[in-house]
C-alpha cells in the first residue's frame, strides 16, 4: 500500500502567492537567487537560499545562512502573511506548460515507506547535500521542498481528481517562465477517497526530490511532503551534455575515433529521433551518433543511452572519467534547447555538445524496480514545481 495523509499546510494568503512561489532551492545557483529575489522580498528563496540576504563571501553552509532562513521564515509568515490551514487537507495540483498538463495529489508520504524501498529510488545523493536540507528542515521547523513522486496511474484516484478540479483553485497563478498553476483544497469525502486510492498503489516512485525526501527521512519525521502525478502524465526531457575541450583531438580525429569506437556518424538534425541516436554539435554543424549496441544482458541502466554515451564515447575517446565529479563535463537541461548548446560551444565555453533522447518514464520504473540506479544527469522533469505553496510544519 502507499499511505497518503492530509496536513495543516501552511500556505501564502491567495493574493500574494504569485510572489511567494519559487523556483526549487536546487536548480538555482546563488547568483541565480540572488537576482530573482532582487525586487522581490516576500519570494520563499529567502527561505530556501537564504544565503541571498548575508554578504557573498558567506557560505551556504554558514551557520548565519540557517538563522537567516528560520527569521526569514518567521518574517515572511507575518509580511506575507502565510496562513495555516485549521483542517488537515490534500490538494490537488495543476501543472500547464503549453500543451502539457499534469494533474497530481498533493499531501504527506511515508518515510517508513521510503526506507523500505515502496517509494522507489533512481538516483545516489550526495551527504553534503542531504546534510544541508536536513539541517535546514530540524532548524527552520518545515519541510518547505516538495519532492515530486510518479505512480502508475489508477482510474479511481483520476476520477476523484477529475471532480476536484471541476471547483474552484485555491490558487492560480503563471510563473515568470510561463507555467501555469492550480491548487485546489481538498477536504471530506473526496480526501478520503483518494486517500483509499493511494492506499491500493502497491509502489511510489521518486521522480525529482531525491535529496528532498532523504533529508527528511534523516530529520527524524514520519512523513515527507509530496506532490504524486500519475506515470502517463509525467513528461521527462532529455538531460544533454557539454565537454570544455576535444583532449588530444581535433574535430576531424574526433569524428574517426568515434568510427574507430563503433559510432556511426552522419549529418543530422540538432534533436535524435530515436533512442540509440545522440545529436552532436561540432565545429558549427549537427551530426547524428548511432551508438554502439549496449551489451546483451546488461543491466537497464547500462542500456540507457547516457550511459552508452558514457561508456563507449565519452571515456574511452574524450577522457571524461566520473561524469560525478569530472570538471570537462557539463550537463544541461532539455528546457534550455538545442539553441543552449549551440551558443556554449560557438562561444568556446565547450568544445562538442550531445544533445539526447529522452529517457521514458517506463525506464525509470523499471530501473527502480530492479532496485537499480540510473546514470548521474539522466532526466531532466518538466514543469517543475515551486516552492512556498505548500509547506508542512513539524
Amino acid at each position: 500500500m502507499s499511505v497518503l495523509l492530509p496536513f495543516h499546510a501552511l500556505r501564502p494568503a491567495p493574493q500574494v502567492a504569485s510572489r511567494v512561489a519559487s523556483v526549487p532551492y536546487d536548480v538555482v545557483n546563488t547568483e541565480e537567487a540572488r537576482a530573482l529575489t532582487a525586487n522581490e522580498p516576500l519570494s520563499f528563496l529567502r527561505v530556501t537560499r537564504s544565503e541571498v540576504d548575508l554578504p557573498a563571501d558567506v557560505s551556504p553552509y554558514d551557520d548565519r545562512v540557517y538563522a537567516r532562513a528560520v527569521q526569514n521564515l518567521a518574517d515572511l509568515r507575518k509580511s506575507a502573511p502565510l496562513e495555516q490551514d485549521t483542517e488537515p487537507s490534500l490538494y490537488v495540483y495543476r501543472l500547464k506548460m503549453g500543451d502539457h498538463t499534469q494533474t497530481g495529489v498533493a499531501g504527506l508520504y511515508s518515510v517508513d515507506e521510503y526506507k523500505r524501498d515502496l517509494v522507489k529510488k533512481h538516483e545516489k545523493t550526495r551527504p553534503d547535500k542531504e546534510d544541508d536540507r536536513t539541517r535546514h528542515i530540524k532548524e527552520t521547523g518545515a519541510q518547505t521542498g516538495v519532492v515530486f513522486l510518479t505512480y502508475r496511474g489508477s482510474s479511481s484516484i483520476d476520477e476523484v481528481v477529475a471532480r476536484v478540479v471541476k471547483g474552484v483553485p485555491v490558487y492560480t497563478l503563471t510563473a515568470p517562465d510561463g507555467v501555469g498553476h492550480e491548487v485546489w483544497k481538498v477536504t471530506g469525502a473526496d480526501a478520503d477517497a483518494i486517500v483509499k486510492g493511494f492506499a491500493a498503489l502497491p509502489a511510489l516512485y521518486i521522480a525529482d526530490g531525491h535529496h528532498r525526501a532523504a533529508s527528511a527521512a534523516r530529520s527524524g519525521a514520519s512523513h515527507f511532503i509530496a506532490v504524486s502525478f500519475p506515470d502517463d502524465q509525467v513528461q521527462i526531457l532529455s538531460y544533454n551534455r557539454t565537454v570544455k575541450d576535444l583532449g588530444r583531438h581535433s574535430a576531424d580525429s574526433l569524428m574517426e575515433a568515434l568510427a574507430d569506437h563503433g559510432a556511426r556518424v552522419t549529418a543530422g538534425p540538432a534533436v535524435p529521433e530515436r533512442a540509440g541516436h545522440v545529436s552532436m554539435f561540432l565545429a558549427g554543424k549537427w551530426y547524428t551518433v548511432e551508438l554502439p549496441a549496449p551489451a546483451a544482458g546488461a543491466p537497464h541502466a547500462d542500456t540507457l543511452d547516457v550511459e552508452v554515451l558514457q561508456q563507449r564515447i565519452l571515456q574511452p575517446v574524450l577522457g571524461v572519467g566520473d561524469p560525478r565529479t569530472d570538471k570537462r563535463i557539463d550537463f544541461v537541461g532539455g528546457i534550455r534547447g538545442t539553441a543552449e548548446l549551440e551558443r556554449l560551444v560557438t562561444s568556446g565555453k565547450a568544445a562538442v555538445a550531445f544533445s539526447m533522447y529522452p529517457v521514458s518514464v517506463a525506464d525509470l520504473m523499471a530501473i527502480s524496480d530492479a532496485g537499480g540506479i540510473m546514470p548521474p544527469k539522466s532526466t531532466w522533469f518538466e514543469p517543475k514545481l515551486r516552492d512556498g505553496l505548500l509547506i508542512n510544519l513539524i
